[in-house]
């Protein structure tokens, strides 16, 4: 999506040109599928990928909750697929879509009806889906309802003057609300604003954490990936992992390279003791147990410790599970290792979860800093004399991270800031604060396909 505005058929192919070059990877396409060939192949589909669209922009879980009710669930598989695909590509590039939306556009036209022009340009600037099939199912979509109808050659004419003259120049920065583009080109500056937005446009690739025994580099190979620094496994492969090389056998779990990170900088070693609060969905849980350490794994929600309890019988590793808010747990015990992985805004997964752009609101950093705040309280008095504690958010916010410990370390003067080395635990270089705590962009690491934002601090309580 750049290039100027093209003129004539000569400059549309141009700017077709000019919008592949800089168009990102593509996402994953599943194939759409019907037993039934007088039906309307893919309308059902797109219908629920504008339905998944602004189920994610109405709250942060819409888009898993939608696809677990009708009309999503009763798709076939590829279909459902198809839809999600569709939907994902059209959070992520949601800014660039409207702004070539807009310009066409002389004035607003109801929701219903640009949620199937999203959907449309969703699936050809993005998904590379021929422009035939998207426009014919966009304008069909429009007959279908009486409130959408009168719109059908307004639908036709705005999606085939984008392929005839091609998308036109869009802005990376206009993906992001203008509130976090003001925060973070405040925080990080210009730079690193540009790089921010850009890792907006990009579906991440899988990352996989093996299980102690299993070689990462013959896991890489098995899964057609790479081994990035601090041991994770990054493949481009798409679609249920359930039947990759090595999932049955319990040899690995999928976890973010970023989120791999807080579990290595603690360090633990066997037969320590470690609590994991906050523990659920357990990635970093299972990184604590392969170390060998005698895991306790408290967190609030018994629904969410459900698919923890899973990948534990997966892997086989052993660990004592609490379903109970960390701050009411009556448990007397102290141990050599507290991970703290506290509730956030999670701003710093929105590759993954693009949706958290346009759900989060300004005041939720405020409120969730004051649970955070309350839960390293709690983490501190679990520490044992010389135990390590590290509290690690996936927010790009700094009153949820380097805020946060700057005022704990105030308040509790027997903890100090033992620094992070990057290289050894799997972050780049560029991560390292000067007060040596760990601040990880998604814009880092680009090269290899970037990785989730995190902020994480390792901290020791000083022995009696």
């Amino acid at each position: 999506m750049s290039g100027g505005t093209p003129k004539g058929k000569s400059s549309a192919a141009r700017g077709r040109r000019m919008a592949e070059k800089s168009r990102p990877r593509r996402e994953a396409r599943p194939e759409v599928v019907t037993d039934d060939p007088h039906a309307d192949i893919g309308v059902e589909a797109r219908l629920v990928a504008g339905i998944l669209l602004n189920a994610a922009l109405e709250k942060r879980t819409g888009l898993d909750e939608a696809l677990s009710q009708s009309p999503a669930k009763d798709l076939a598989g590829p279909d459902r697929a198809f839809a999600r695909a569709v939907a994902m590509a059209a959070l992520r590039r949601l800014g660039e879509i409207d702004q070539i939306l807009d310009r066409r556009l002389q004035k607003a036209p109801p929701v219903p009806v640009r949620t199937i022009l999203r959907v449309a340009l969703a699936q050809t600037l993005v998904l590379g889906t021929p422009a035939f099939a998207a426009v014919s199912t966009a304008v069909k979509l429009a007959e279908r309802d009486a409130k959408t109808r009168p719109y059908k050659n307004l639908v036709n004419a705005v999606l085939r003057g984008v392929d005839r003259d091609g998308p036109g120049l869009t802005t990376a920065e206009s993906n992001l609300p203008d509130w976090l583009v003001a925060r973070w080109k405040a925080t990080y500056g210009e730079a690193a604003l540009l790089g921010l937005a850009l890792a907006t446009r990009e579906e991440p690739a899988t990352d996989l954490s093996a299980k102690p025994g299993v070689d990462p580099a013959v896991l890489a190979q098995d899964v057609e990936g790479e081994v990035l620094p601090g041991g994770t496994v990054r493949t481009g492969k798409r679609g249920d992992v359930a039947g990759w090389p090595g999932f049955e056998a319990g040899d690995w779990w999928v976890q973010d390279a970023a989120a791999a990170v807080p579990a290595r900088l603690l360090g633990v070693k066997a037969g320590e003791t470690v609590l994991d609060m906050c523990a659920a969905p357990g990635g970093k849980t299972l990184q604590l147990a392969a170390a060998g350490a005698s895991v306790v794994a408290v967190d609030r929600s018994a629904a969410r410790l459900k698919r923890l309890r899973q990948n534990f019988d997966r892997t086989g590793l052993p660990v004592e599970v609490v379903a109970v808010p960390v701050e009411d747990w009556e448990d007397d015990r102290t141990f050599d290792a507290v991970l703290l992985d506290a509730p956030c805004t999670a701003t710093g997964t929105y590759r993954r979860n693009p949706e958290v752009l346009r759900a989060t609101r300004p005041a939720e950093v405020a409120k969730l800093a004051d649970v955070q705040h309350r839960l390293l309280d709690v983490a501190a008095e679990k520490v044992k004399p010389g135990g390590r504690l590290v509290y690690c958010v996936c927010s790009l916010e700094r009153e949820e991270g380097e805020t946060q410990i700057i005022a704990f370390l105030r308040r509790n003067p027997a903890f100090r800031t033992v620094p992070a080395a990057p290289a050894e635990v799997g972050a780049a270089d560029e991560a390292l604060t000067p007060e040596g705590w760990l601040r990880i962009l998604p814009s880092q690491w680009a090269e290899r396909g970037g990785m989730d934002g995190f902020f994480a601090a390792k901290l020791e309580r000083a022995a009696d």
